[in-house]
Protein backbone atom coordinates (compact mmCIF):
# COMPACT_ATOMS: atom_id res chain seq x y z
CA UNK A 1 0.00 0.00 0.00
CA UNK A 2 2.81 2.55 0.69
CA UNK A 3 4.01 2.25 -2.92
CA UNK A 4 0.53 3.17 -4.16
CA UNK A 5 0.43 6.19 -1.85
CA UNK A 6 3.88 7.31 -3.04
CA UNK A 7 2.80 7.11 -6.69
CA UNK A 8 -0.44 8.91 -5.94
CA UNK A 9 1.48 11.61 -4.10
CA UNK A 10 3.79 12.10 -7.10
CA UNK A 11 0.96 12.16 -9.64
CA UNK A 12 -1.14 14.63 -7.66
CA UNK A 13 1.86 16.69 -6.51
CA UNK A 14 0.93 16.27 -2.84
CA UNK A 15 3.74 16.48 -0.28
CA UNK A 16 4.87 13.00 0.80
CA UNK A 17 4.71 13.89 4.48
CA UNK A 18 0.97 14.44 4.13
CA UNK A 19 -0.01 11.44 2.03
CA UNK A 20 2.38 9.03 3.79
CA UNK A 21 1.87 10.53 7.28
CA UNK A 22 5.62 11.05 7.70
CA UNK A 23 7.07 13.13 10.53
CA UNK A 24 8.20 16.68 9.82
CA UNK A 25 11.21 17.63 11.94
CA UNK A 26 12.54 21.17 12.12
CA UNK A 27 15.61 22.14 14.10
CA UNK A 28 15.82 25.82 14.95
CA UNK A 29 19.46 26.32 15.79
CA UNK A 30 20.56 24.13 18.69
CA UNK A 31 17.82 25.34 21.00
CA UNK A 32 14.52 24.08 19.56
CA UNK A 33 13.14 21.08 17.70
CA UNK A 34 9.64 20.90 16.28
CA UNK A 35 8.14 17.49 15.44
CA UNK A 36 4.87 17.25 13.51
CA UNK A 37 2.90 14.08 12.65
CA UNK A 38 4.12 12.14 15.67
CA UNK A 39 2.10 9.20 17.02
CA UNK A 40 2.85 9.19 20.75
CA UNK A 41 5.15 10.57 23.41
CA UNK A 42 7.13 7.66 24.89
CA UNK A 43 9.55 9.25 27.36
CA UNK A 44 10.57 12.66 28.53
CA UNK A 45 13.16 13.96 30.94
CA UNK A 46 15.48 16.95 30.92
CA UNK A 47 18.06 14.86 28.97
CA UNK A 48 15.98 12.84 26.45
CA UNK A 49 12.56 13.06 24.83
CA UNK A 50 11.44 10.05 22.77
CA UNK A 51 8.46 9.97 20.43
CA UNK A 52 6.96 7.31 18.19
CA UNK A 53 6.47 8.22 14.55
CA UNK A 54 5.22 6.20 11.60
CA UNK A 55 8.89 5.72 10.64
CA UNK A 56 9.97 4.50 14.08
CA UNK A 57 11.27 5.96 17.31
CA UNK A 58 12.89 9.40 17.40
CA UNK A 59 14.93 10.60 20.37
CA UNK A 60 15.95 14.20 21.00
CA UNK A 61 18.93 14.29 23.35
CA UNK A 62 20.31 17.28 25.18
CA UNK A 63 20.24 19.10 28.49
CA UNK A 64 17.57 21.21 30.10
CA UNK A 65 14.98 19.85 27.66
CA UNK A 66 11.38 20.92 28.14
CA UNK A 67 8.17 20.36 26.22
CA UNK A 68 7.14 23.91 25.39
CA UNK A 69 4.12 23.03 23.29
CA UNK A 70 2.25 19.73 22.87
CA UNK A 71 -0.80 19.05 20.70
CA UNK A 72 -2.11 15.88 19.08
CA UNK A 73 -0.27 16.93 15.90
CA UNK A 74 2.98 18.54 17.05
CA UNK A 75 5.56 18.89 19.80
CA UNK A 76 7.95 21.78 20.39
CA UNK A 77 11.04 20.90 22.44
CA UNK A 78 13.45 23.51 23.77
CA UNK A 79 16.72 23.34 25.65
CA UNK A 80 20.30 22.62 24.60
CA UNK A 81 19.87 20.11 21.74
CA UNK A 82 22.81 17.72 21.36
CA UNK A 83 21.33 15.35 18.80
CA UNK A 84 18.34 13.77 17.10
CA UNK A 85 18.51 9.99 16.81
CA UNK A 86 16.24 7.76 14.72
CA UNK A 87 15.80 4.07 15.52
Amino acid sequence: MPAVKEKLSAVLSFPKEITLDLPIVQAIGRNEVSIENYKSLLEFSDEVIRVRTKDGIMAVEGSGLILRHVTVESILISGKILGIIYS
